[in-house]
């Protein structure tokens, strides 16, 4: 053993305020509780804001859809569909089926291509039973 060599600890810095951390565990993150709290809050914050975007360009989507139907169109050109706000990424399902990609947003099915939307339609046989909890049933 070597008598005399002193310990040298490395201070670190509060991931929240910056500030040095003097005491406690060597590999403590936060200078204090409410640190701690804040930066946990500020990044269930932003997830919670990337969840929020995400639902509103599928909302925004639907509602473009569901124009295309009331208005009896069954295909669209997807330059003029982007332009007006539909989001191609942002759809609730996907699948591919046959040659064509499938997608669907909520109660919207569709096939896409490079460049079109078309057999837009609403899916007739989705129901949702409310008695026993919220279940959709694709019959």
């Amino acid at each position: 053993m070597e008598y005399g060599k002193k310990f040298v600890r490395h201070i670190s810095r509060c991931l929240e305020c910056g500030d040095q951390i003097r005491y406690g565990r060597t590999d403590k993150k936060f200078c204090c509780e409410e640190c701690k709290a804040r930066h946990h809050n500020n990044m269930a914050k932003a997830a919670r804001a990337a969840r929020n975007k995400i639902l509103a360009m599928i909302n925004r989507n639907y509602d473009i859809l569901d124009e295309l139907l009331e208005a009896g169109k069954s295909s669209a050109d997807l330059l003029e569909l982007t332009a007006s706000g539909f989001t191609p990424s942002a759809v609730t399902s996907y699948r591919r089926s046959g040659k064509h990609d499938e997608f669907t947003c909520y109660d919207i099915r569709y096939f896409m291509t490079r460049t079109r939307l078309f057999s837009i339609m609403k899916i007739q046989n989705l129901s949702v039973n409310l008695r026993s909890g919220t279940e959709l049933k694709d019959l």
